[in-house]
C-alpha cells in the first residue's frame, strides 16, 4: 500500500494510522508536522508545481519502499494557505519490524523538510512577508542517508 498526496485540504491523522495499523505489520511509525505560530506569523503560504511535485515525491516513496521492508506508507503534504496550528504535511510507515518503520520515517520526513519542490512564503501581522530560506540543519539531517 501506498498512498501520496499532495492536496489543499486538511487530513485526518487517525484514519491514516488506522489504514497502516490494519496491515497487520509490528511497527507503526508516523510524523505529523504541524504550521508553528510565533513572532507574529499569521500564515505560512506554500506553493508548488503539481506534476512535478506529485512525481519526486512519488519517486522518494518509490525509494522508501525499495530500501526498507515496508508494508505501506502514507505521505501527505498540503499546500496554500495556511494558519499557525494547522497540519501541513503527514508521513506514516508500516513494517513487521520496528527499525524499518521508524528509519524509513525519519527518511522521509528529512527528505520532504529539505527537498521537496515547495515554496514557503511566511506572512505576519505587521504585514511583513518572506520566503522561507533552507536551513543548514536540515540539509544536514537528509545527507545521512546519502549513500
Amino acid at each position: 500500500m501506498k498512498r501520496v498526496a499532495v492536496q489543499a485540504g486538511d487530513f485526518d491523522v487517525a484514519t491514516e494510522l488506522a489504514a497502516l495499523e490494519a496491515l497487520g505489520g509490528g511497527g507503526v511509525a508516523s510524523f505529523t508536522g504541524v504550521v508553528r505560530g510565533g513572532g507574529g506569523l499569521v500564515a505560512l503560504e506554500l506553493e508548488h508545481y503539481p506534476a512535478m511535485t506529485q512525481a519526486q515525491v512519488d519517486r522518494i516513496c518509490d525509494e522508501a519502499m525499495a530500501r526498507w521492508p515496508l508494508l505501506g506508507l502514507s505521505v501527505i503534504h498540503r499546500f496554500g494557505r495556511l494558519e499557525p496550528g494547522a497540519r501541513i504535511v503527514f508521513v506514516g510507515t508500516a513494517s513487521c519490524h520496528r527499525a524499518a518503520a521508524l528509519e524509513s520515517c525519519a527518511f522521509l520526513i528529512d527528505w520532504l523538510k529539505s527537498q521537496a519542490p515547495f515554496w514557503k512564503k511566511e506572512h505576519f501581522a505587521d504585514g511583513a512577508a518572506g520566503w522561507v530560506e533552507a536551513r543548514a540543519e536540515d540539509e544536514a539531517r537528509a545527507k545521512r542517508w546519502i549513500g
